[in-house]
């Protein structure tokens, strides 16, 4: 039986720049790339040089701290570089493609007879740990653990967010073995949220509790689900997935290959070629956009919590989005009056462009620098969670750990704050306050 959870706080941004459902084949790159900053606190060990050759699932590096967690290539090819930063920290290991894949053989398993252990070593020796995340801290998940729930959401509401239930059509059948494997691995619920583009193709899903979802954004945020269906208790682990991410575990115990499809939507309103496209995990950006010129910001995942790219570059490893948007380069002259400049958003209403039904065209321009103001219930209004936004904030500034266990920091993550970041007045960059917050957390209580 479902469950309908309607949310009524936050804000859909309404953007110039949305992909045309069409499904492209992406050319493929001659190079990929798996980025260790991708995966939060992992601190890698490789286990191949430079000039290695590699299948297709065969592995890259392991998380020091916890070594069962394994990384592994989502193409087969030769390891071309290893490259490094500051301290000798790895940033990206490339990958020069072969033309053609050839796979690691792990063998077909059927999940559902299968014991809860094989299923484990299954997921974890084929690289498919790295898709399973946890909360509390987003972060990849501790396999030694047993969460109390996994929560899977297939709702789309971010700012031009590439439609789950038009990536997922095709891989039913995978995403249903996914679901029958993530469900040994915990003592509960599986927790499926759809909206209506999903739920016509994962209504009939087993094995699951499903959920219809609908409101404005962040109610796609996983965070914002598991707040409302389940909540997170100190002591507790719930872990998450994303859909495509379960319809490659899912392919990995029906077809025993790592196969690292990754469906990816290029929108903004500087992108030519709005549309789906069929890459694999950690392609390389221009083979979807192209040359771009100055003055386009690239951005791998969404406007509000997505990273920025330049040309050549590679996507991040869990993202479905490219979106391309024009530099905030630009002055405006008396641009503190109200209702001065009309043609862009304002959640305050200093723009009468909030009388306006159009889409906007949104700029990387922060319209004013960092200041020392603060407006009571304006946080509050974006964020449906039963939390005080403001408090923990503070909170997490100030590194009271008793205050921000009290104030629900084991319930949220940076992008749960990403509309939060976007309608402060006082341009903080919430995101990385609370990143810091829950970094804190880990140290001192883990």
């Amino acid at each position: 039986m479902s469950k309908d959870i309607r949310i009524k706080r936050g804000l859909s941004l309404k953007l110039v720049g949305e992909a045309e459902k069409e499904l492209l084949e992406a050319p493929r790159s001659k190079t990929y790339a798996i980025k260790p900053p991708d995966f939060h606190t992992v601190v890698p060990k490789t286990v191949v040089k430079e000039g290695a050759k590699l299948l297709a699932g065969d592995e890259i590096f392991f998380s020091k701290y916890t070594g069962e967690v394994r990384f592994t290539s989502p193409v087969s090819g030769t390891i071309k570089e290893i490259k490094r930063g500051a301290k000798r920290k790895i940033m990206e290991v490339i990958i020069e493609a072969d033309s053609q894949d050839s796979y690691r053989e792990f063998g077909k398993m059927d999940a559902s007879s299968a014991s809860a252990d094989d299923v484990r070593e299954r997921i974890l020796g084929s690289g498919c740990g790295a898709f399973i995340n946890q909360r509390p801290y987003d972060i990849i998940a501790d396999p030694k653990d047993t969460p109390k729930a996994v929560f899977i959401s297939a709702v789309s509401t971010a700012p031009l967010a590439a439609d789950k239930g038009f990536i997922i059509k095709d891989k039913v059948a995978a995403f249903q073995e996914g679901v029958n494997a993530l469900a040994k691995l915990t003592n509960g619920v599986v927790h499926l949220s759809v909206d209506e583009s999903s739920a016509a193709y994962l209504k009939d899903i087993k094995g699951v509790e499903l959920h219809h979802v609908k409101g404005p954004h962040p109610a796609g945020n996983v965070g914002v689900q598991i707040h409302k269906i389940d909540p997170i208790n100190i002591g507790e682990r719930v872990w998450t997935v994303s859909p495509e991410d379960v319809a490659i575990i899912g392919n990995v115990f029906l077809t025993g290959r790592y196969i690292a499809d990754r469906t990816i939507a290029v929108t903004g309103s500087e992108a030519e070629n709005r549309k789906y496209f069929k890459t694999k995990i950690g392609a390389n950006v221009a083979d979807l956009i192209g040359e771009v010129p100055d003055g386009v910001r690239i951005i791998s995942g969404d406007v509000l919590t997505g990273q920025k790219l330049s040309n050549h570059q590679y996507i991040g490893f869990y993202d479905n989005e490219v979106t391309l948007i024009p530099e905030g380069n630009n002055y405006r002259m008396f641009g503190w009056l109200p209702f001065t400049y009309n043609s862009i958003h304002s959640n305050s209403r200093t723009s009468l462009s909030w009388l306006s039904s159009k889409k906007f065209e949104p700029t990387t321009n922060l319209n004013g620098e960092e200041r020392a103001l603060v407006v009571t219930g304006e946080m509050e209004k974006v964020l449906p969670m039963d939390i005080f936004p403001m408090q923990l904030v503070k909170a997490c500034l100030a590194g009271d750990i008793e205050k921000m266990e009290t104030l629900g920091i084991y319930e949220v993550a940076p992008e749960d704050f990403a509309l939060v970041e976007y309608v402060n007045t006082s341009k903080i960059e919430i995101q990385e306050v609370i990143r810091l917050g829950l970094d804190l957390m880990i140290t001192e209580v883990g």
